[in-house]
């Protein structure tokens, strides 16, 4: 989604995708104010899909990964500039296959791999989220609740909740 197709209230999504090993998927960006670090999978939200639809979307596009969603994690928040409202959902994905093909999306990204957080949690490419991230345990998480209809007076197509 180009950057003035947005509006000024920004909504994305990242997946913290942890394999078998404890190893998180990370990719290398080559935009941005995230060039050349590590950072998690992640984009916008399009106005089709839900937050986790979008960002099984965005692991898939970004490292050839598919994966299910296990649970939102986290929600960051920030205003740039006194202009934008920058909001992105963090979710804990596992990958569907034990040892999938890393297929990096390469008009955005230098690589993809698996770093075990250990390691970067003391990389000084790696971004602040994922050092924060680093120190955190997952075994808990917002609950999905699917299926629910608030009034059809709204006109949703797909709803969902997510709460602890």
């Amino acid at each position: 989604m180009a950057r003035e197709d947005r509006g000024s209230v920004w909504l994305g999504v990242a997946g913290l995708v942890i394999n078998e090993m404890g190893e998180w998927l990370v990719v290398k960006k080559r935009y941005g104010g995230l060039h050349g670090r590590w950072s998690l999978p992640a984009g916008f939200v399009e106005k089709d899909e839900t937050v986790d639809r979008a960002v099984l979307r965005e692991v898939k596009e970004e490292t050839g990964v598919d994966c299910l969603v296990q649970h939102m994690i986290g929600f960051r928040s920030g205003v740039i500039q006194n202009k934008i409202s920058d909001n992105m959902a963090i979710f804990l994905l596992q990958p569907i296959e034990k040892d999938p093909i890393l297929q990096a999306q390469l008009s955005e990204l230098y690589e993809v791999k698996w770093i075990h957080p250990s390691k970067l949690l003391h990389d000084a490419d790696a971004s602040v989220m994922i050092h924060e991230l680093a120190e955190k345990k997952f075994e808990d998480g917002f609950n999905t609740l699917d299926g629910i209809n608030p009034g059809d007076v709204f006109g949703y197509t797909s709803y969902k909740l997510f709460i602890k």
